[in-house]
């Protein structure tokens, strides 16, 4: 395959607002190098990392210019030497990729390269990589929540929180989940959660405590730690956790509430796990994608060009409502 082929990617010159991501069409192939694989996107996911590095608030800074995403999903169009886990055809999502996914065609390292079952569409394949690693991560990995114990997923109705529904149901866990609109809250009883509550409402905190006795919840997966941890700590149960996934700013806590739970908070970032903790992790959700309890929900769908409106409304949205897909 000639180095000479052309194809769209959105290309970031510069950090700045949603409208620094431009699409270019004269963005060459890139090429598989050796334990790598080429795939023709058909569907990239949408994460709000990825605006957060978009603007230049992330502590990592990539080199510009650079192609957002790494949730791709698609057909192997061809392999570098050595790669023997996929081969050219093969349906495929990836849990990051080299080049970016936001384009037409992206590269990923075999090892982040997945096989995509037939039961599942591109858009859904777009949707698995960062948000069901993160959930398994925190719940599995930091968390170490067993079955039988109960789990409030604080902002439930993204690509997170539909993911951690699922896993948390699929792994014995009483779910709990909230949401910020009535059609939110519907989206994650439908997805895995026993309980919802409107985390707008006055006094939700006190309807989570009422549905676990008093006793309160043995772990937090929160993706708004700058607007609920304060809260968070005072719903744990002792030796509660909080597995922190998401946060746009800081927060005030008393760190007494820690102390009179002997509970902890915990970090959580994707890019920190081993290699074997992303294999154990890819088994298990494969697992789900074949025992049909791994469904990954689409919300709004946007072409390439659309990029730009797509970050938009991924923070400015009122209520999430399943995954921001780009379709090529």
């Amino acid at each position: 395959m000639s180095g000479s082929r052309m194809m769209r990617a959105i290309r970031v010159s510069e950090f700045g607002a949603p409208s620094v991501l431009k699409v270019a069409s004269g963005v060459s192939v890139p090429q598989p190098g050796q334990g790598k694989v080429l795939i023709r996107v058909h569907a990239c996911g949408v994460n709000p990392v990825e605006t957060y590095i978009r603007s230049g608030t992330y502590a990592r800074k990539p080199a510009l210019p650079y192609t957002p995403g790494s949730d791709a999903a698609g057909v192997v169009e061809s392999v570098g030497e050595g790669v023997t886990a996929v081969k050219d055809g093969d349906r495929v999502f990836t849990t990051g990729t080299e080049s970016g996914g936001y384009a037409e065609y992206t590269v990923a390292a075999e090892d982040c390269v997945h096989k995509l079952p037939d039961a599942l569409d591109f858009s859904q394949g777009a949707a698995i990589g960062i948000p069901y690693f993160t959930a398994y991560r925190a719940l599995v990995h930091k968390a170490r929540a067993t079955a039988g114990e109960t789990v409030l997923i604080h902002g439930a109705s993204g690509g997170v929180g539909i993911a951690a529904c699922q896993l948390a149901r699929s792994m014995g866990l009483k779910v709990l989940g909230s949401a910020g609109t009535p059609d939110g809250m519907k989206l994650i009883t439908n997805n895995g959660a026993h309980l919802a509550f409107n985390h707008k409402e006055e006094g939700y905190t006190d309807k989570i405590m009422a549905a676990t006795d008093g006793k309160g919840v043995d772990v937090i997966v929160e993706m708004l730690a700058n607007v609920n941890l304060s809260k968070d700590l005072q719903m744990l149960a002792q030796e509660g956790r909080v597995t922190v996934v998401g946060s746009r700013g800081s927060v005030e806590i008393n760190p007494r509430d820690t102390m009179v739970k002997e509970s902890c908070i915990m970090g959580v970032v994707l890019a920190f796990a081993t290699p074997e903790q992303n294999r154990q992790c890819a088994a298990q959700l494969f697992a789900g994608m074949e025992a049909g309890w791994l469904r990954p929900v689409v919300g709004s769908k946007y072409p390439l060009d659309k990029a730009a409106q797509a970050h938009k409304d991924i923070i400015e949205s009122s209520g999430a409502a399943g995954k921001i897909v780009l379709t090529m």
